[in-house]
């Protein structure tokens, strides 16, 4: 993303982490670091982006575990002082490898929690919709945007946890509206706004603010929708591990992409490309493992 401001980071990312306790029926359970904020910030790092992640984490063993992750990762993990109890989930895989999901959290950023200065801006998840956390981070959105910083949004809809329909449509939209580039996926949308086609509600969205509206579709990969037209891409051949952090991936890769979150049809063709061979990497692969730049520059240059 361009640098309109002087800034400490190239991407911050605000929301919450989660310690994934992953569940295969006849086997151990295996903890994994995660939270999709979390896993967006990670992605970019591993991607060679100065990243910091503004979120909450407890003194805990699962605590200790996601930070160690994430700073030997290269992010940059900050909290509001508190120690709070890490919150965790149980995510239990079917025989395809796709993920199913039992959360205990609770997100309750303070309101004295203060970001660094940062190019570009990412909200996620849980932290834009459960209060009271939710208000703070997007009082921390509407500051970065005044700022000059651009702003990015992905909802990863958690229908247990996203409360009574109405009013989470009403907070997502909020974020939708401050954001330059929005990601859903097509569940996403079918839980926020049931029966009406993908493709409609995710020309609604533009229509409120942001400049590209990104839509996944799993392995029927992805489109997106601008101003200017609309553009998309397959999902490249994979084996499917588990589909763990494959959005995840997918976001931090289409951010480091772009040079701009509203960019010409042919740069959002390629860095949809470059999402999706992200999200190829980590189904491939147990837990929420996105690529390093090596390892996306190598799937990216395999043929299709």
């Amino acid at each position: 993303m361009p640098e309109p401001t002087p800034a400490d980071f190239d991407f911050l990312v605000i929301g919450e982490c989660v310690a994934d306790i992953v569940r295969t029926p006849g086997r151990p359970d295996r903890p994994h670091p995660g939270g999709s904020p979390a896993n967006v910030a990670h992605g970019l790092a591993r991607l060679g982006r100065r990243t910091a992640l503004l979120t909450q984490l407890g003194a805990d063993p699962h605590g200790e575990l996601i930070r160690t992750h994430l700073e030997a990762g290269g992010t940059t993990v900050l909290t509001d002082g508190r120690d709070v109890p890490t919150p965790s989930a149980i995510v239990t895989l079917d025989p395809s490898g796709s993920a199913s999901y039992r959360f205990a959290i609770d997100w309750t950023l303070a309101p004295t929690a203060a970001a660094p200065r940062a190019r570009h801006v990412h909200l996620g998840s849980l932290a834009s919709v459960q209060e009271p956390g939710a208000a703070v981070a997007r009082r921390l959105l509407r500051g970065a945007r005044a700022a000059g910083a651009t702003v990015s949004y992905d909802p990863n809809v958690r229908p247990d946890l996203f409360g009574e329909r109405s009013a989470a449509v009403a907070a997502v939209e909020h974020c939708v509206a401050l954001s330059d580039l929005v990601k859903a996926s097509d569940e996403d949308l079918a839980f926020l706004y049931p029966g009406v086609p993908v493709r409609d509600s995710a020309a609604r969205w533009l229509t409120l603010g942001p400049g590209t509206v990104v839509v996944t579709r799993g392995g029927e990969g992805a489109f997106a929708l601008t101003p200017e037209g609309e553009t998309r891409t397959d999902a490249p051949p994979t084996t499917v591990v588990d589909t763990v952090g494959a959005g995840d991936s997918f976001m931090s890769a289409l951010l480091a992409a772009l040079d701009t979150p509203r960019p010409a049809l042919d740069a959002l063709t390629a860095a949809l490309r470059t999402a999706a061979a992200a999200a190829a990497v980590t189904v491939s692969r147990a837990g929420a493992n996105p690529p390093t730049a090596a390892e996306l520059a190598a799937r990216r240059a395999e043929p299709a």
